[in-house]
């Protein structure tokens, strides 16, 4: 790997890490497509370079985290940990050495959820349209405070789906949320919040089992692919935030199916 390599898959995890996408989906297939040797290292760099896409966030939502009247938010984001820490502990050995890397769990997963999402969208806009106006407004009513324990435990039981690569952390989270009644502002957000602690356990572990394999040229692509991702899960999460406002995840669901379906038949 060279630092231009770095650079490349830390910006794609970057950008792609809080979209419905599956952000280690596009790093296995961009290993796959940069000929990169499926080494310990380069497992190793995908998880852990998901820390600086975790800082974007921590920066952005930096008022939200440390205020003291959001330390209720912050044990509700805890507590929807909970179910992918137990999971991720328990298949830590499977999902690095068997599920981590594998180009056709990771395209499946990408085309199944593709169908999904867009079978969950016509789903969710009709029961939209049967939604009286008094259901409606409650649903637009339920901001991120607002999210209770057992919903908070839910999203992070459907969050846990995403050890498989390709079904992406974010699109389980979302689906899960608005299948709640929760509005896609809220759930989004909540996905961004719930990132923090699943992937900086995840880098945290995944540091502590591999470091003392590491050279010191590798901490330095490391490094360099750290700032790539912070840089670019700004411009993500910004992105997100505005392109809800006006369209569903429908589009997410057409981009995942197109790019399974080339990738499997060039691979």
């Amino acid at each position: 790997m060279t630092w231009l390599t770095a650079i490349i898959l830390g910006a794609l995890e970057g950008f792609t890490e809080f979209l419905p996408i599956s952000s280690t989906a596009h790093l296995t297939l961009a290993a796959q497509l940069l000929k990169l040797a499926e080494t310990d290292f380069l497992k190793s760099f995908i998880i852990i370079i998901q820390l600086g896409a975790i800082l974007a966030v921590v920066w952005l939502y930096r008022v939200t985290l440390f205020q003291k009247k959001n330390s209720e938010l912050n044990k509700k984001v805890l507590a929807a940990f909970l179910p992918t820490a137990i999971i991720g502990f328990v298949l830590y050995k499977l999902i690095k050495t068997f599920l981590l890397g594998n180009t056709n769990i990771a395209l499946w997963a990408m085309l199944l959820g593709g169908v999904i999402i867009i079978i969950f969208e016509r789903w969710h806009k009709k029961r939209e349209l049967n939604n009286t106006s008094k259901s409606a407004n409650l649903e637009n009513s339920v901001s991120l405070e607002d999210i209770s324990y057992r919903q908070a435990v839910t999203i992070g039981l459907a969050q846990a789906l995403a050890v498989v690569p390709g079904v992406s952390r974010s699109a389980a989270t979302i689906i899960g949320g608005l299948a709640l009644g929760l509005s896609r502002q809220t759930i989004v957000e909540f996905s961004f919040l719930l990132a923090i602690p699943t992937m900086l356990a995840a880098t945290i572990y995944d540091f502590y089992k591999s470091a003392g394999a590491f050279s010191l040229a590798q901490f330095d692509l490391l490094l360099i692919g750290f700032v790539s991702a912070f840089i670019f899960a700004l411009i993500s999460v910004k992105f997100l935030l505005k392109y809800i406002q006006q369209h569903t995840f429908t589009a997410f669901g057409l981009y995942r199916i197109i790019v399974a379906v080339v990738f499997l038949f060039l691979f």
